[in-house]
């Protein structure tokens, strides 16, 4: 037996106050199969994977082979409901709606067994009229349809013609028809994730009640008037008025810091909604500007906005409002063709450093305050200054936002559309329309968040033709594009917000996109725009297979996570490179196979018989290889920012593929699901330094470059070294002549032909030799070690088996770990199991016989559990 009188009765907490009346409605509700089947307690905000696994029905979903064996979770119907008692008298209000935060994502909201509406979009929020229907017990349904069904019957009754990609490549082992309904686009699996198609209510429900009016909404943004050489707040509330008189009052804009105190009066008329202001500040006030980590603090100042009207009804605001600049700068370039595509940030240059954000797990409850901070610390721990929110996932939530205002992360922000084509049937646009004006408005108050992205390589696809289309059909596609991309998109980013750029797709060819008519014949131009670049066939140690590009928004290459990662989602059966678990969880077609195929390019592979030993070995050299690669990569990028070869250069941002991970999977991140650091994380602290010297060679000459993100200019000294594989002494070092690096460049610090450097120190050839250097000021390091192979080290002469040590001990809430080698170690990798945290250094060349790295635990732990756990392991023991 199943119904109302069966559900739950919860009393909603009310925020009091005398404008209004605020009950939430989170916490718990029953939740029920559509067919009847199964009924059992669940918990908004949530979804119903977490429903059924909290209830022990289903295991972890991540374990395994879950996400096809419970694949019938998202085929199914459910249904959310929920009884309560409203908390304050209902008669005495005029206006009662019923607001849900975030649906997702195919609906149909009964109240008191009235239907409402429906939903049929993740991204927005929806607001219902309850006014005549409100009682003091209530009962509420949210009746979910699969959005796998909704998505196939969607695409079934689009006329005409398809909308391709029809199903994701089967290797995804996904859902099909994505494209067609406004949800994670990820969730029906993506190269790097599962396919989870979640039902729930994801974000918050609540009831709002009130007389006269309601403040829906206050957003901002700052602005700076270069003609008036002052700074503007363009501030914008949005008010609901059910009064039938207008309502007079006055709205007081307070920044006491800035000594900003503006009284307006104001009138609301039945029905006008918008009341638009206009603050500036003195322009004798010194303003201090938020700036992205690395380059200065992210001072905020506390705001104030009071709506004080008639009838005793006051709306008060308090925030933080940052002020900064941003500029995307397309402008010719001397001795290229093309145009720039970089940022000025308070009206500097910045070299954008960073990575692609993608969701941290496939059920959003499980993202919590922890692990965004856990995870957004690692970006700047990491000297990052930016992420891409891709756009294949979700706009994230508030505190995300929030975290990368205070930690000076700026946000490359797509709106969530990726790796297709999409319908423009007018119920889809309207919808689109209305979620993005709602997140514009979310977000664009916030600093960190310095361009709009209209989508994640659709231009790409379409002007490549990814999904075979037929020439005479090509038209059909690109207007679409254009309809939904820059007729509703842009236009309503534009009506919305004036404070930042928006481009219409990355990668994009920027303003030469827009001359062509929004699409570009060629969407991977290296002298436009940005570009995304993969290559798993050619040697990554080999920079000329990179473009010169002058900005690349994406790049990686794949490693597995760590073995302490996937034995909580494994069993012993699967602890094998080429076992059925180890080919399901490899969503990117012969991924497995290419990372061994490039790693095999400069290293022996694993030789162990123990099928174990060989598993947790060839885990260490996908990271190895990752890194290596990656590291090769960025730093090609980063010392092509001050020059012009062969037309090409002036690339102006790096931003890896990909920071995170949704699951416990071989994937491109650099942190594995639940934040531990790969190798790649470390080597990633060094080459996003803000100043380092970078090594290659070009035609059989060393080149050493030097590299600043600084704002001032650098006098220093660069050492270089020569090691040989077979001893911890240097055979010779040689230190230069006081230089200066110029602020914000990329300079030729040492240049000298490698036969002669080989011949300058003794013995030393290209296999038995390494080559370590560092910038320096005195006695004070200015710059990571940085080191260049000669060769590759399946080549390498005179390696020897390293024997390596440490004693662990304890400094405060730190552990030291004091190492010791009896031979030159490569890539010494530092593992303590599943204890959280970090260390200050890892995946090193030791080329010392002692060093010192530091622990950093993010949970309480013990010297005896970190002894108990520590395995140390560089590239000798895999052989």
């Amino acid at each position: 037996m199943r119904g109302p009188l069966l559900l739950l009765l919860a009393l909603c907490a009310a925020r009091r106050g005398s404008a209004a009346e605020r009950c939430s409605l989170r916490g718990s509700w029953r939740l029920r199969a559509g067919n009847g089947s199964l009924e059992l307690p669940a918990t908004v905000p949530g979804c119903v994977h977490s429903a059924l696994l909290g209830q022990g029905l289903i295991q972890d979903p991540y374990y395994r082979f879950n996400d096809r064996n419970y694949r019938w979770v998202s085929l199914d119907n459910w249904i959310y409901s929920k009884k309560f008692k409203v908390p304050f008298n209902i008669s005495q209000w005029q206006k009662v709606n019923l607001i849900f935060e975030g649906v997702d994502t195919v609906a149909k909201i009964l109240f008191n067994e009235v239907a409402l509406g429906t939903t049929d979009n993740m991204f927005r929020s929806y607001s219902f009229d309850i006014t005549n229907i409100v009682k003091d017990v209530n009962s509420i349904e949210v009746r979910f349809q699969s959005a796998v069904q909704y998505a196939a019957w969607q695409s079934k009754s689009h006329a005409g013609y398809q909308v391709p990609p029809e199903c994701p490549p089967p290797q995804q082992k996904g859902e099909c028809h994505v494209n067609f309904i406004r949800k994670a686009q990820c969730s029906f699996s993506w190269d790097f994730g599962p396919s989870f198609p979640t039902q729930g209510i994801w974000k918050d429900v609540r009831i709002e009640a009130y007389n006269i009016c309601q403040l829906n909404y206050l957003t901002f943004a700052p602005l700076y008037d270069n003609m008036a050489q002052e700074w503007r707040l363009e501030i914008e509330a949005s008010f609901d008025v059910v009064s039938m008189k207008p309502i007079g009052g006055q709205v007081t804009v307070a920044i006491p810091k800035l000594q900003v105190q503006q009284v307006r009066n104001i009138e609301l008329q039945p029905r006008k909604k918008i009341v638009k202001l206009l603050v500036k500040v003195n322009k004798s006030i010194a303003v201090e500007m938020w700036w992205p980590h690395g380059h200065g603090n992210q001072t905020g100042y506390n705001m104030t906005v009071l709506f004080v009207l008639d009838g005793g009804l006051n709306f008060e605001k308090s925030t933080k409002v940052y002020f900064r600049t941003v500029e995307l700068i397309e402008e010719p370039i001397e001795g290229s063709p093309g145009l720039s595509f970089y940022f000025k940030i308070n009206g500097l240059p910045i070299f954008l450093k960073g990575s692609n954000w993608i969701p941290a797990d496939s059920f959003q409850d499980k993202v919590t305050s922890d692990l965004l901070q856990l995870l957004l610390q690692s970006v700047v721990d990491a000297n990052m200054n930016v992420l891409r929110v891709w756009g294949g996932g979700v706009y994230e939530q508030d505190e995300f936002y929030d975290l990368c205002d205070k930690l000076g992360i700026m946000v490359w922000q797509d709106f969530m559309f990726a790796c297709a084509l999409y319908p423009t049937d007018p119920s889809f646009v309207v919808s689109v329309r209305a979620e993005v004006a709602y997140q514009v408005r979310r977000l664009k108050s916030h600093p960190s968040v310095i361009i709009w992205s209209g989508n994640n390589e659709n231009e790409a696809a379409l002007m490549n033709n990814w999904y075979a289309i037929n020439p005479s059909d090509m038209p059909t596609y690109i207007n679409d594009y254009v309809t939904l991309y820059v007729k509703n998109i842009r236009e309503v980013v534009f009506t919305e917000d004036k404070s930042r750029p928006f481009i219409v797709s990355s990668p994009t060819n920027g303003a030469e996109t827009i001359a062509e008519g929004w699409v570009s014949e060629n969407p991977y131009s290296t002298h436009y725009g940005d570009v995304h670049f993969y290559d798993y066939e050619n040697d990554c140690w080999d920079w000329t297979v990179f473009p010169k590009a002058r900005f690349v928004s994406e790049y990686g290459y794949q490693s597995w996570p760590s073995f302490s990662t996937l034995e909580k989602v494994s069993t012993k059966e699967d602890w094998s490179n080429t076992s059925q678990f180890s080919l399901h969880r490899q969503h990117h077609e012969n991924g497995n196979i290419q990372m061994l195929q490039q790693a095999e390019l400069h290293f022996k592979l694993p030789q162990s018989t123990d099928p174990l030993r060989a598993f947790k070995d060839t885990i260490y050299l996908t990271q190895v290889m990752q890194a290596q690669c990656v590291k090769t990569e960025t730093e090609f990028y980063r010392r092509s920012r001050s020059e012009i070869v062969d037309t090409e250069g002036h690339t102006m941002g790096a931003l890896y593929w990909q920071l995170n991970d949704i699951w416990q999977a071989p994937s491109w991140a650099s942190l594995e699901y639940g934040g531990k650091w790969k190798m790649l994380h470390y080597f990633a602290r060094h080459f996003f330094a803000p100043l380092l010297p970078v090594g290659f060679e070009d035609h059989d000459v060393l080149y050493i470059y030097g590299v600043s993100d600084l704002h001032t200019d650098c006098n220093a000294t660069l050492t270089v070294r020569l090691h040989a594989w077979s001893s911890l002494e240097p055979l010779c070092s040689h230190v230069t002549e006081h230089f200066v690096i110029e602020a914000g460049k990329a300079v030729t610090l040492y240049k000298e032909p490698v036969s002669k450097l080989l011949r300058r120190c003794g013995n030393c050839t290209r296999e038995s030799c390494v080559i370590s250097f560092y910038l320096s000021a005195g006695h004070e390091l200015l710059s990571p070690t940085n080191h260049y192979f000669l060769s590759s080290l399946k080549d390498a002469v005179g390696l020897l088996n390293a024997h390596l040590t440490a004693n662990i001990s304890q400094q405060g809430d730190t552990f030291v770990f004091d190492l010791e080698t009896s031979a030159v170690a490569p890539f010494v990798w530092l593992d303590v199991g599943s204890i959280p945290g970090r260390f200050s250094d890892n995946g090193f060349l030791m080329t010392e016989k002692t060093r010192t790295v530091l622990f950093y635990p993010w949970k309480p732990t013990s010297k005896s559990e970190l002894e108990r756990l520590f395995h140390v392991t560089s590239l000798t023991d895999i052989y």
